[in-house]
């Protein structure tokens, strides 16, 4: 099983940041008269979590003694983790709780769910998160609780771009039933 927690710790160190360029490139490029609401639902939730960081800082399971948890990063050496290597002395260890990675994979996946035209790449944007949650928690790099966190710094974001744009930056599809078939989003 050392390939799963090698592959999460990659996973956590690398999607995080790529996945969350890419839907931004993406809005720029397809959405953008929907992209300066959803930049700030990003960057304000990025922001409510910096402050939460500097004021209580936390550590992640993974540095506790003694709770039986292991840090993966560390036992397999992950190249490119803030964790480890050089990287290690150049960021905030004390950084999770609110855990960004579920308040930026949610952003993501709501936005992929809300604006993608093709069906499948929606359900990708939901299925991204949920992965992203397993991965943050199997790896020790946060606890339930930090994600819960995450989710609540983006209501923040999305509270804070729904007063600055008098709306949501995006409108979520509303679901009607089909013709004797499943539930729709409403216009397909």
């Amino acid at each position: 099983m050392t390939w799963l927690i090698v592959g999460m710790n990659y996973y956590y160190a690398t999607l995080h940041f790529v996945v969350t360029l890419g839907v931004l490139v993406w809005l720029y490029r397809s959405h953008p008269g929907r992209y300066a609401a959803t930049r700030l639902v990003l960057f304000s939730t990025t922001g409510i979590a910096l402050l939460g960081y500097y004021l209580y800082p936390l550590a992640p399971p993974r540095l506790m003694n003694g709770g039986h948890f292991i840090d993966t990063v560390m036992v397999h050496q992950t190249w490119g983790s803030m964790a480890s290597g050089d990287l290690k002395n150049m960021s905030n260890q004390y950084a999770a709780m609110p855990s960004m990675h579920i308040g930026w994979s949610v952003w993501c996946g709501l936005t992929i769910f809300a604006l993608a035209a093709v069906p499948w790449v929606r359900v990708l944007g939901l299925l991204y998160p949920a992965l992203t949650l397993v991965v943050i928690v199997a790896t020790a790099n946060h606890f339930w609780l930090d994600a819960v966190g995450g989710v609540l710094c983006l209501a923040f974001g999305y509270a804070l771009a729904r007063v600055w744009y008098g709306s949501l930056p995006y409108a979520l599809p509303r679901l009607v039933p089909a013709r004797g078939g499943p539930l729709v989003p409403s216009g397909a």
